[in-house]
């Protein structure tokens, strides 16, 4: 395979003007693009990328090559990659293996590809290339100071590599950061969801009973947006704590099956298998809507599906109808896939700003470490942390009070009392 693999170069100068946007709206990033290309703190260092690849992303990787390292690039989902996107970055000498809608044999040739490269950090999303590492290359691990994990699906895959004694190298989780996971999860997938299935079908929110499956950071943005656009949202949740939380919040809550009843439009953000299942399937009414804002495509049984169809057709871009026997019609939207990225453009740039900057400083801190850590998954340090929510702040021009050194005093004491 070539140094790349994109759909078409000449795509590039659109991609180059969609990164610059995207750049404006990420000023934590560019602050440390600045110090990187100053410090040079990654030099030399080879680094695997595996992430949708977005103009966001885009912005990240040219940070991480402005720092000195060898960034090398794939894409995290076969219909998340924004071609243009792909192109510029090869103009810009990132070898990037990417195309929207490359099967599952090309999604992981281009794993491979980047393993090539003989990673020493690994950026993923979704722990694909991690794992595909560990199976396929397991002489290349020992070279591998480190990595970081962006999304829930990755975190619980490799904290499972962990308790199994698999994982061979450190991982630090940056889903896990206070900056990504409130503001990333929350706000970015909320708004970024209700935005891909609206490009998809065009439908008026505003009455539809939307069923949320998950009431985690994602799923309480896709409820607060679809809320927020008029539409009754219903909660089907495992967890106790999180479904009495969503009734305090004011909505819905109760077993799937019986909500499959009743949705309009069913979104899935658990990171769970066949959380839409035959049995759910088969309750739905006329017109449902299925939709899956998780990482994989696993989440909505869709072999279970297309047993129970007995025809099925593209009627819209990214929308299958699923006729079934007894003449109901369920749309699949973008193939079960992560909606949010394979027909719209996912998180807003302003959001993944924090994300990327977690990304970007974990990755220095990790080759600052060369191999001092245990192979574990690790929250994102503190400081780093901080740090992300400060300069976001300050970005935008926003000032916080601070404590007093009586008040710190006061907080590091036991003896006072009333």
């Amino acid at each position: 395979m070539a140094n790349y693999d994109i759909k078409d170069p000449s795509l590039s100068p659109q991609g180059k003007l969609r990164i610059d946007w995207a750049s404006q709206e990420m000023p934590v990033l560019n602050r440390i693009r600045e110090r990187f290309a100053q410090e040079k703190p990654l030099k030399g260092i080879p680094v695997s990328a595996c992430l949708h690849v977005t103009t966001e992303t885009a912005n990240l990787v040219l940070t991480l090559k402005e720092g000195g390292a060898q960034v090398v690039l794939c894409a995290a989902n076969p219909l998340s990659t924004k071609d243009d996107v792909a192109s510029a970055l090869v103009e810009y000498g990132i070898p990037t293996y990417a195309t929207k809608g490359e099967d599952s044999k090309t999604y992981y040739q281009h794993i491979l590809a980047t393993l090539k490269h003989h990673p020493r950090l690994t950026m993923d999303d979704g722990a694909d290339l991690v794992t595909t590492l560990h199976k396929e290359h397991p002489k290349l691990v020992t070279n591998v100071i480190g990595g970081t994990e962006e999304t829930t699906t990755g975190v619980i895959r490799l904290k499972n590599m962990e308790r199994d004694g698999k994982l061979k190298y450190p991982i630090i989780a940056v889903n896990e950061a206070r900056t990504k996971r409130f503001f990333d999860n929350r706000y970015g997938t909320g708004q970024s969801t209700i935005d891909g299935i609206t490009r998809a079908t065009n439908i008026l929110w505003a009455g539809k009973k939307v069923v949320v499956c998950g009431y985690g950071w994602c799923g309480k943005g896709v409820a607060r947006r679809a809320q927020g656009l008029g539409a009754r949202v219903i909660i089907a949740e495992v967890n106790s704590i999180a479904a009495l939380e969503a009734i305090m919040d004011g909505y819905q809550v109760m077993p799937l099956l019986e909500a499959a009843k009743m949705g309009d439009v069913f979104i899935t953000a658990t990171g769970n298998t066949n959380v839409i299942d035959g049995q759910h399937l088969r309750e739905m009414k006329d017109g449902a809507i299925l939709a899956n804002a998780g990482h994989f495509n696993v989440e909505i049984n869709i072999p279970g599906l297309e047993q129970l169809a007995q025809s099925k057709r593209q009627i819209r871009p990214f929308v299958d109808e699923y006729t079934l026997e007894d003449e109901r019609r369920l749309y699949l939207l973008a193939e079960g896939r992560v909606v949010n990225l394979a027909v719209a453009e996912g998180h807003p740039a302003s959001v993944m700003d924090m994300s990327f900057a977690n990304q970007a400083l974990c990755i220095e801190y990790l080759a600052k470490r060369q191999q001092r850590l245990e192979p574990k998954v690790y929250p994102v340090p503190e400081e780093i942390d901080t740090e992300v929510g400060r300069l976001k702040l300050m970005s935008m021009n926003i000032t916080i009070d601070s404590l007093t050194d009586e008040q710190k005093k006061y907080l590091q004491s036991w003896e006072a009392g009333t």
